[in-house]
């Protein structure tokens, strides 16, 4: 992975590429980003040009690419670029799970910890990095460098670490010489207060939709006509493994979905009600996942525009949802929008742990019919 391939490029992975140029980049760093964003990614840039023979640029802040480190980093087999991630088992290491690793990476190095987990056949086991996990890692950083520069340990998520991080303390103060540390995590509070104390921390923004919108269409999704790309990148927040999964999907009917299904729910007709639920029971449960987060997204905007009420101002809405929400401004009040919101969360969580679709939409559908044409008395006198 190499600097220009990195979908964006925040100021923090700027300074990071700067130091690592000039080789002064402390021993110790966690890199801090939003799941999907990019934090692995630019962890293995860092790694490539740290372990480059022949850097370029004019600082030399670039990656050769044809060296002999260059070609094992792409790899992912350079003998002194050392990984610790995620596993499944109670004396479970990583070393097991590097080839899946190393095809992972080379398929989508923005993935998340879900998406490893069950690419390694977690199911619904817990992941963690063992005490095992601690000891290969110590017992890896006493050995002498091969053949490159440094000598670099990359601990995907050490939010998994737990307590077991303790085992690390001595040797992420005080490393052997030419060591880094490469810690990339989503989650501070779930870290040692202990290790968060000798790393130095990076933080790296998400990319904005237009970013992620042109590295979608760099990718080439099959079959993703332009206006899909753009959707997706518009829905997933910043969060990069999340846009190629909404683009691979129908993103470009959640729309009309939801707008049938509101209809639906404000006319309180059983027949369609049921109707639409049939309906989206058959679709599979990553494409109902993708349409719920659709729909918090729709009413995000719905009350940026209620707030505003300047279409112009910012709303992220296709122009017949646009449309419709515009019309629905009289009909949906605040503490309306609230209580689907927390209808829609809780329909989201509900998914994760594999509810009947039938059941838990039909009866979403049946409360929100409640909550759209049943308002109290107390609330519309207050308004009034």
């Amino acid at each position: 992975m190499y600097f220009d391939q990195l979908i964006h490029l925040p100021s923090g992975i700027s300074q990071l590429r700067q130091m690592a140029a000039t080789d002064r980049l402390p021993h110790a760093n966690l890199l801090l980003a939003p799941p999907g964003t990019g934090g692995l990614p630019a962890a293995l840039a860092v790694a490539n040009l740290l372990l480059c023979e022949d850097r370029q640029g004019p600082g030399g802040d670039s990656c050769c690419g044809r060296c002999r480190a260059c070609r094992k980093t792409a790899g992912v087999v350079h003998p002194d670029l050392h990984f610790t991630f995620p596993t499944v088992g109670s004396k479970m290491t990583s070393d097991p799970f590097l080839p899946q690793w190393r095809e992972s990476l080379k398929e989508s190095p923005y993935q998340e910890a879900n998406d490893w987990l069950q690419r390694i056949g977690a199911e619904n086991k817990q992941g963690n990095i063992t005490r095992e996990s601690c000891a290969t890692i110590l017992r890896k950083l006493n050995l002498k460098i091969f053949e490159g520069r440094y000598k670099i340990m990359l601990i995907w998520l050490p939010e998994y670490l737990g307590n077991e991080g303790n085992r690390l303390l001595k040797m992420i103060e005080e490393p052997p010489e030419r060591t880094i540390f490469l810690l990339v995590a989503e989650r501070l509070d779930l870290i040692l207060t202990t290790v968060l104390s000798r790393c130095q921390l990076t933080k790296l923004g998400p990319p904005t939709d237009a970013e992620i919108s042109r590295a979608l269409v760099s990718r080439g999704i099959e079959g993703a006509r332009p206006e899909v790309l753009e959707t997706a990148a518009r829905l997933a927040g910043g969060n990069y493994n999340l846009a190629i999964s909404l683009a691979e999907t129908e993103t470009e009917s959640h729309g009309p979905r939801l707008l049938d299904w509101m209809r639906a729910c404000f006319q309180g007709s059983p027949a369609k009600l049921i109707a639409w639920t049939d309906d989206f029971a058959k679709l599979g449960r990553e494409t109902q996942k993708h349409f719920i987060r659709y729909c918090l997204h729709y009413w995000r905007e719905f009350l940026l525009l209620s707030v505003t009420g300047n279409e112009n101002n910012g709303v992220r809405l296709p122009p017949a949802e646009l449309r419709s929400a515009t019309k629905m401004l009289p009909l949906i009040d605040h503490d309306q929008l609230a209580g689907i919101i927390n209808l829609l969360s809780a329909c989201a969580e509900h998914i994760e742990r594999n509810a009947n679709p039938k059941i838990l939409f039909l009866d979403a559908g049946i409360r929100i019919h409640q909550l759209l044409r049943h308002r109290e008395p107390e609330s519309r006198a207050a308004r009034a």
